[in-house]
């Protein structure tokens, strides 16, 4: 169910023929009110996909009645054509919805710098309208592109729901939001309220997923209220529901990446500020030759500490605890117990650094450098 979970919401996913690959492929999701109050964050990448320039200009006033995506295709820099073809995907669907184009989303994904077949998207804008209905799944499998499975996620809160989907598997880093989500909810809560709550959730989630450093020019992150539950719930009780589903997803796009046999969490705690925090915990997960040691389950911690010496956050880097999987290997900056302590041949690897320079944390989330890695994104045009 996912995105159709909540109320006043129906989704669907049609083939377009836009992967070679075939399959699923465009998605549509609808809001059927009565409430079409939405926010959205997006890349902060400066190399903007045509989707990402029409999509702002659609959320700024914070009105949003469908959201249509596809995959097979990224439509970034693709010259003013590829504008063309999101504002006429964008017409497809307001005309077979009967609501305003400038009240769509688009979003894409897949291959830069090749342009999406007009004649191909706009006959599955129509196939995939006739075909809304409770139809969830199928959505979440149509925006998978290096996906291995599609990520869906719901809560329940008091007297409504918030319901989730994900796709994103490389190219995994921060930029507001990362990836392709849509998340809808039934709550009766304005846009403003919701672009709060979006971006408190997506500051502890997918803004603390990297895994492999790399931002992509299309990352969106929706949110659609249809206010059909009509509960008006505390806007921090919300932010919490919506949290927990942001979470989910983020842990899933990790548990997904690309190549990847380790799935690595990095707390950082005894921080001066959580900035530095973010900053440390950062430092570690874009280290390649401490993510290729934990892909080796070697527990060097040396490449912890010469990692974190890297940034400008307050720290003694000589009184620095490590622990890797319940183990303290460093103690001050010197040895402590063992490395043959540790024991990393499970999936799940728990990284703890302790600055002792305060009482702000932070946890990042991030994955090992594999050879599967490197073949996939040198056997896949990205």
């Amino acid at each position: 169910m996912s995105v159709t979970a909540a109320k006043g919401f129906e989704a669907s996913g049609v083939e377009a023929g836009l992967k070679s690959s075939g399959g699923l492929d465009l998605a549509l999701v609808v809001n059927r009110g009565p409430l079409m109050n939405a926010a959205a964050v997006f890349t902060s990448n400066r190399a903007l996909a045509n989707p990402i320039i029409w999509s702002k200009q659609v959320i700024a006033d914070g009105t949003v009645s469908a959201i249509v995506l596809n995959s097979g295709g990224a439509n970034c820099f693709t010259g003013a054509q590829g504008f063309q073809v999101t504002h006429a995907t964008a017409e497809a669907v307001g005309s077979a919805l009967d609501v305003s184009s400038g009240d769509v989303l688009v979003c894409s994904t897949g291959l830069i710098g090749d342009q999406l077949p007009l004649d191909k998207l706009l006959p599955a804008v129509a196939v995939a309208a006739a075909a809304l209905g409770d139809h969830g799944d199928e959505a979440s499998r149509a925006i998978m592109t290096t996906d291995s499975k599609p990520k869906r996620s719901i809560r329940l809160g008091n007297g409504y729901t918030v319901g989730g989907m994900a796709k994103g598997a490389g190219m995994l880093a921060p930029g507001l939001a990362t990836m392709l989500v849509v998340i809808t909810t039934d709550v009766v809560l304005s846009s403003a309220e919701l672009d709060i709550a979006l971006r408190s959730a997506t500051r502890v989630s997918f803004d603390r997923l990297d895994s492999d450093g790399c931002m992509s020019t299309n990352d969106q992150v929706s949110l659609l209220a249809s206010g059909a539950s009509e509960v008006e719930p505390p806007l921090d009780a919300f932010t919490a529901v919506l949290t927990e589903v942001c979470l989910d997803l983020a842990e899933q796009l990790q548990g997904d990446a690309e190549g990847a046999s380790h799935d690595i969490r990095i707390e950082v705690t005894g921080a001066a500020t959580e900035d530095d925090a973010v900053e440390v915990g950062r430092s570690i997960a874009r280290n390649n030759l401490f993510k290729a040691a934990i892909f080796g389950n070697d527990p060097n911690w040396g490449r912890v500490l010469a990692a974190i010496g890297t940034t400008d956050a307050a720290f003694d880097p000589y009184d620095v605890d490590v622990s890797m999987n319940g183990v303290r290997v460093c103690h001050e900056g010197a040895p402590d117990r063992p490395r043959t302590d540790v024991d990393l041949t499970n999936r799940r690897v728990d990284l703890l650094v302790d600055l002792k320079s305060g009482t702000a944390t932070a946890t990042i989330l991030t994955n090992d450098l594999t050879h599967d890695y490197v073949h996939e994104n040198s056997a896949y045009s990205s």
